[in-house]
């Protein structure tokens, strides 16, 4: 008798599944597609990004190597064209490379490719505070105190490795206009903050020996 019971309740439950199936046949057909589709999205998706990077690589590899004066303009259009694809490694490069070789004089255009790494392309929290430092640095002998404040406020208040930096620039800023007692000040937060350059600390230490000693 229970074994008759048990086998109608497994043949109840077989029946069950099979019209569940059969009911549900186009839905489950869907899901398994979505998944199918979502797997290969994501690793298709991988294997696309590999190969931008890779272009990217070598245009800005092939570029820089064989940069010289004469092909000055085709070099900058590259490295802009780089700049704007907002790649985390070649973009911040690319803007190095344009700076440390003179390759654009327009400041308004060299501001704009710092925007488009600080503010659009996704970056190491403190490689994004060394661009920031950079643009300060860049733009320091021509704008005002404010506008320096304002570029290097990102920097100090988040405590970035890049704080001494940030201060020893403002410091000798200060001390380029002749407002001592303000460069005098960023030069004793430079020695006082716990993660300052030990480099840097020994410079801001000889300039108040040298220049600010009471």
């Amino acid at each position: 008798m229970d074994d008759d019971i048990s086998i109608i309740e497994s043949n109840t439950r077989k029946e069950k599944i099979k019209n569940f199936l059969f009911e549900n046949k186009k839905k489950i057909i869907i899901f398994f597609v979505a998944i199918i589709l979502i797997v290969v999205s994501f690793f298709g998706y991988g294997e696309f990004i590999k190969i931008q990077n890779k272009k990217i690589s070598n245009l800005y590899y092939s570029t820089t190597i064989t940069f010289d004066k004469d092909n000055k303009e085709k070099t900058t259009t590259n490295l802009i064209k780089i700049i704007n694809k907002k790649n985390s490694t070649y973009s911040p490069l690319s803007l190095y490379f344009i700076l440390d070789n003179q390759l654009i004089n327009d400041r308004n255009q060299i501001n704009n490719l710092f925007e488009i790494l600080i503010n659009k392309t996704s970056l190491d929290k403190e490689i994004r505070n060394l661009i920031i430092y950079k643009k300060g640095l860049y733009n320091a002998d021509q704008i005002s105190e404010n506008e320096l404040l304002n570029i290097l406020n990102p920097i100090i208040k988040n405590k970035s490795v890049w704080n001494s930096h940030a201060l020893y620039l403002l410091a000798e800023y200060f001390y380029s206009k002749n407002q001592k007692q303000k460069s005098k000040e960023f030069f004793n937060q430079i020695i006082n903050l716990k993660n300052s350059n030990p480099d840097i600390v020994v410079e801001a230490q000889k300039r108040l020996n040298r220049d600010l000693s009471d």
